[in-house]
């Protein structure tokens, strides 16, 4: 796949129009039969989530810390495979991990001195491309880690607002 012809005419409209570029997306949680459970819609399919068992979750589902764990695996995934795409880097694999370190006391709120949340994250790229040479991969792994939207959103965090309104 050519990702440098399919991206050409984006480039050239976002340079022409800068406000075409920008864009808002949006996901949206919607209650189950119990307080431990929601369903998720995001771009076009809906996800079970559940409340990990470590806080008294079934544990049959994805938590939300999956979901966020998730989400940066498959940007990884496709930023390391359109960069070296892009790049003309042949590569047999691209597989990526990500594993993330919590302390549920902070969560259930039983320990007020640890923080609620993450408090590691590892993304172990795992590359197989037999032909490139060592400049081409690190080339590869400056571009994934500086176009990889939800990395960079973890390492420099947006505004988060939020707002509480009536049920509609």
């Amino acid at each position: 796949m050519d990702i440098r012809s399919l991206q050409a005419p984006l480039r050239d409209r976002y340079a022409g129009d800068a406000a075409a570029s920008r864009i808002t997306l949006r996901a949206e949680a919607s209650p189950e039969d119990t307080p431990i459970a929601c369903s998720v819609e995001v771009g076009r399919a809906v996800h079970a989530a559940q409340a990990h068992q470590g806080v008294g979750g079934p544990g049959t589902a994805a938590c939300s810390g999956d979901l966020l764990l998730g989400a940066l695996a498959a940007c990884a995934q496709i930023t390391c495979q359109m960069v070296a795409a892009a790049r003309g880097i042949a590569v047999e694999r691209i597989g990526v991990v990500v594993e993330g370190d919590l302390d549920l006391q902070g969560t259930l709120g039983t320990r007020r001195d640890v923080p609620v949340g993450f408090e590691r994250i590892r993304v172990r790229f795992q590359v197989d491309a037999p032909g490139a040479d060592p400049e081409a991969l690190a080339g590869l792994a400056r571009a994934t880690e500086r176009y990889c939207v939800v990395m960079q959103t973890l390492l420099r965090p947006p505004e988060v607002v939020a707002e509480w309104a009536p049920a509609a």
